[in-house]
């Protein structure tokens, strides 16, 4: 089968959409299918980096396109990096061959509207992977008025998108719930949340430490926030929290990673002198593991507004490396149901509690123990392997002439 993946973000950026789409990829070149990958020739979080405009990995034929490069300081800037990006990506549809099924994703947002504009001329079915929902996630961040002429323009492309879709892939059950609710029929949804990096993220004792050493963490508990800093995971109240623990030498808070808010970040423990704070970009894949083996608690959020709209992806790492973690957010949530299923190990704590994040955190710091991490029971079901099997038989699926000639084609996987 002939596959064709459009997503801003592919190997070798690091954002978490480029690595679940790389494992996604490569687990359909080796269950037999032509892959085809078009993406940006620049790096999602640093638009200064640059990647081949063509490339052969794994089997997975990449084709990196242009776009501007104004990166993310305003609205603005990222919203003519998207639309440059858009623009070329339709030209590009528009030279390729005939795909059997096209998979769009979520970036930029509503590229699956460009991407349904392609069936059936040039695919001939449409599954969507929503990474996100969009205009939702803008007019939940106040970016756009529900009523206004945009938002209307902009949700109707979704709608189109949605409803010419084979299938849709939502995260949790609370998007899930979302897409039905703009009158989608609830049998073309599947959900299957994203996979933790299990093949290559495990608890590294030798890497913590080198990793601690490095950054003089040595001798600290360290509460960590790594991934994406975004408005939607606001963090606030964690910042707070490092402001009231500032006088607790033998604790340190580390943020890892990039996104609109990494700088604002990084400005508020500069303007408040916050010693005790941190502040370092993505790290790079091959030493991921060290990098989240070197907190002790990691911090999971979630904006009030977002359930059903975004989804926070690096809940599954860190059930995969049994680290605690403490979630900042509301409490009805897909990670709150991770969380009533834990026997130990998480912390809860909703925004604006900062009294309660501090209580968490020195709880935390009271129950550590020298005992190695291990995976939580339930990090099973969030495994790479399974789910990347779920996904390779609905895109299968998604393609009727194909699961008609060959009901088993995950059996060079299997």
């Amino acid at each position: 089968m002939k596959i064709l993946l459009l997503n801003q973000a592919f190997y070798p950026d690091v954002v978490s959409t480029a690595q679940h789409a790389a494992d996604l990829a490569r687990g359909l070149t080796q269950a037999g299918h032509d892959v085809t990958v078009v993406s940006s020739s620049r790096g999602y979080d640093n638009p200064r980096t640059r990647f081949a405009k063509r490339e052969r990995w794994n089997g997975i034929n990449i084709i990196r396109i242009g776009s501007t490069g104004l990166g993310k300081a305003s609205k603005w800037r990222r919203a003519i990096d998207f639309g440059t990006f858009m623009a070329n990506c339709a030209f590009r549809l528009w030279l390729l061959p005939h795909f059997d099924v096209v998979l769009a994703m979520t970036s930029p947002p509503l590229i699956s509207f460009l991407a349904s504009l392609a069936v059936p001329g040039k695919a001939n079915n449409l599954v969507f992977w929503s990474m996100d929902l969009n205009p939702d996630e803008a007019i939940a961040a106040g970016w756009l008025s529900e009523r206004s002429l945009p938002a209307r323009v902009l949700s109707r492309m979704l709608l189109y998108s949605l409803k010419r879709a084979a299938v849709i892939v939502a995260l949790d059950r609370f998007m899930k719930d979302r897409i039905e609710a703009k009158g989608i029929e609830p049998g073309k949804i599947l959900v299957a949340p994203p996979w933790a990096h299990d093949d290559h993220v495990r608890f590294d004792s030798v890497g913590r430490e080198e990793f601690r050493k490095l950054h003089g963490l040595s001798n600290k508990f360290v509460a960590m926030y790594s991934g994406n800093h975004s408005p939607c995971h606001p963090l606030d109240s964690l910042l707070d929290a490092a402001e009231r623990l500032a006088d607790h030498d033998e604790i340190a808070f580390c943020f890892v990673g990039g996104g609109s808010e990494f700088k604002k970040v990084q400005e508020r423990v500069q303007d408040h002198s916050l010693h005790n704070v941190l502040c370092l970009p993505y790290q790079p894949f091959e030493i991921l593991s060290a990098s989240l083996s070197a907190a002790d608690l990691h911090v999971v959020v979630m904006g009030d507004p977002y359930v059903g709209i975004v989804h926070p992806c690096k809940i599954y790492n860190v059930l995969a490396l049994g680290i605690p973690f403490l979630y900042i957010g509301p409490m009805e949530s897909h990670v709150q149901d991770i969380v009533t299923q834990m026997i130990s190990g998480a912390y809860t704590a909703t925004h604006g509690d900062v009294p309660m994040v501090v209580a968490n955190i020195l709880r935390a710091k009271r129950s550590a123990s020298d005992v190695l991490p291990r995976p939580a029971p339930l990090s099973a079901g969030f495994s790479r392997n399974v789910l990347i099997r779920q996904m390779i038989s609905t895109i299968e699926q998604a393609d009727s002439d194909y699961s008609l000639s060959s009901p088993t084609g995950l059996s060079r996987m299997l």
